[in-house]
Parts: structure tokens; sequence; C-alpha cells
């Protein structure tokens, strides 16, 4: 039994044994209904949470966010009748009324006090996080997104991405406290030519240790110049520079990472398909621009957008760049 029906099924089976389960001595309440390859139903004990019930059933508190995101609701009661998802139910983030969007955030520089737009006030950061983490979103590693974009894996339906571009020192200080505190990751894009340059850049050895902690490290060329041809660039002279751009970093970073990133994001966001093509042709699997646009699962993968976040914006603002959901009628 799979699919709507059998779930009419397991949802009716469940209702007449809540009725018969009302008039039942607490000690003989069913805790699970019934099973199908699909779905789970079951009813809340005493002292139960989604991340409990996630436990037991699917044996990771982690996919609580299934149960959330299936029933509609982000805690239960004693008694509460439950459907658990076994599998995920809609891998394309496709549904009758409209299709799931994952916004990709990115951020540059992070100060004590905010300077031009693209230096952010410390506690502005930490507002937007805790934000994040209040209003529910679960923010996802890229690993995550590009699976999605494959159809390997279902997301949370509020789901996040968090970006940091260039590799500043900052990041360090300012950002790294607040995200492993709130349990969240982030993914570093920086330029090879700017690791280890100054006081204000990360050098290899901080990337190498963030890497290990969880904040992967993903390419944004050798120099950070628009890699776009030219005009007047014949095709031997575009080889070549993408040569030094695209295939220099990844040999970089596998001499001193040990492993080479498979993600680049696009300098200023600028890509045609020119570009793309050599992003492609240099092993990259996903590619990020600047665009103020939430991705579905069917974003081209060398071309997923990413919403900069300045650092004058307002709660409500920044709110704007969070949106999960496009609705559409389809027919």
């Amino acid at each position: 039994m799979s699919g709507a029906r059998g779930l009419r099924s397991l949802v009716l089976t469940g209702a007449a044994l809540a009725l018969t389960a009302c008039a039942l001595p607490a000690a003989w309440q069913p805790r699970e209904v019934f099973k199908s390859d699909d779905f789970i139903v079951t009813f809340a004990r005493e002292g139960d949470t989604v991340q409990s019930l996630a436990d037991r059933f699917l044996g990771d508190p982690g996919k609580a966010w299934m149960i959330e995101d299936y029933n509609g609701l982000s805690r239960v009661a004693p008694g509460q009748e439950v459907v658990i998802p076994k599998k995920p139910w809609s891998p394309s983030g496709v549904y009758a009324n409209g299709y799931q969007l994952v916004p990709v955030l990115v951020y540059h520089n992070i100060g004590p006090q905010a300077k031009g737009r693209l230096v952010m006030a410390a506690r502005t950061f930490k507002q937007q996080m805790r934000y994040l983490k209040a209003h529910g979103y679960r923010v996802i590693s890229l690993d995550d997104l590009v699976d999605y974009t494959e159809l390997n894996r279902q997301l949370p339906r509020r789901s996040v991405v968090l970006t940091f571009d260039d590799g500043y020192k900052s990041f360090l200080q300012y950002a790294y406290p607040i995200l492993k505190e709130l349990g969240f990751t982030a993914t570093l894009f920086v330029y090879t030519d700017y690791v280890g340059n100054g006081r204000n850049a990360l050098n290899w050895d901080d990337l190498k240790s963030l890497a290990k902690q969880g904040f992967p490290i993903g390419a944004h060329s050798k120099t950070h110049n628009d890699l776009r041809r030219h005009s007047g660039e014949s095709d031997e002279e575009f080889a070549r520079r993408m040569q030094v751009e695209l295939a220099e970093p990844l040999a970089l970073f596998e001499r001193r990472l040990g492993q080479a990133p498979q993600v680049i994001a696009y300098p200023y966001g600028a890509h045609d398909d020119a570009l793309v093509k050599k992003v492609r042709e240099h092993g990259y699997i996903a590619a990020f621009s600047v665009r103020r646009e939430g991705n579905a699962s069917f974003v081209p993968p060398l071309r997923i957008h990413r919403s900069q976040i300045y650092s004058e914006m307002t709660i409500e603002e920044f709110a704007k760049s969070l949106d999960v959901f496009q609705k559409e009628a389809f027919q």
C-alpha cells in the first residue's frame, strides 16, 4: 500500500483506532497504529515531541522536519494522531498549489560597525541569524541543495543556504561564533589570490580548520576578475585565461586542503553561456550568480541564484529575501 490511496487507508485505520483508544486505560493506549512501506500512523505519548517521534520511528531526531512538514505542525499533544513519512514524498518540491524555493544568501565582510554596503555590523548579522532560528528556517548545506537540484533529496520546507564571498578574516571573529552557537553551516567562496594576503584575509590553515568543522570551501576564481569572455578575446586566449582562473585554483585547493571543490561562485555574479560551458568543462557541478530569487529544484545547477544581503537592510527587508514557496495554479 503506497501513495495517496495507501495514506487514506492508514488515516482511516488510525482514526478508527483513535476512537477506540479514547475508551481504553492509559496503559493500553496504542503507541503505533499502522505501518506501510511509506508511512507510519501513530499516537503521541505523554512527553513526546516531533524530535522524539523522529528518533523513535525514523532513527534520527534530525528528521523531525519530515513529521513537521508532512503534518503541518511543530509540536504534538498526548493522544494526537501523527502520520510519519518513512521516505521522501516530494523530492522535486512540486505540489498541487506551487513549488518550493530555496533562498541562498550571500554575505561578504563583517565588522564591529557597518561600513558601506558590504561590511555588515556584527550585531546586524547576529540579529539575522537569530531571526532564521526563531522563525523555523533550517540552514542546509550546499551539498544538500545540489542533491535537491538532481532530485536526489527532499529538503525541509523552510530551507535556506548561507554563503560568504572572498575569504575575509572577519568570518572567524564575527560569523563563526554565532553560526556554531545556532548549529548553522555556511560555505565560503574564496579567490585564491586573496588567501593569506594580508591580515584581513583568511589563510590556508584557517580554511583547512573551517572545512574540518563543517564549513565547506568553494571556488571564487583565482583573481576575482570578471570571467566572461572579453571583447576581441580569441578562443585560445579565453581558454588559457579559464585554465588560470578555473583550473589552477582547483589544483591549489587540492594541494593545500586535500580536496578540490566542485562548486564556484562567479565573481560579481557575472556569467554567460560561454562561461557556463567552460565551468562545466573544468568539472564544476554547481555555480552561483547574484540574483535576488529563490531556487526551485529545476534551477539550472550552473546558474543557481543568490541574494546579496546588504549592511543597511532592516530585518523586514532581510525577511523579503527568504521566500520559500512560489504559488502556481497547475492544471
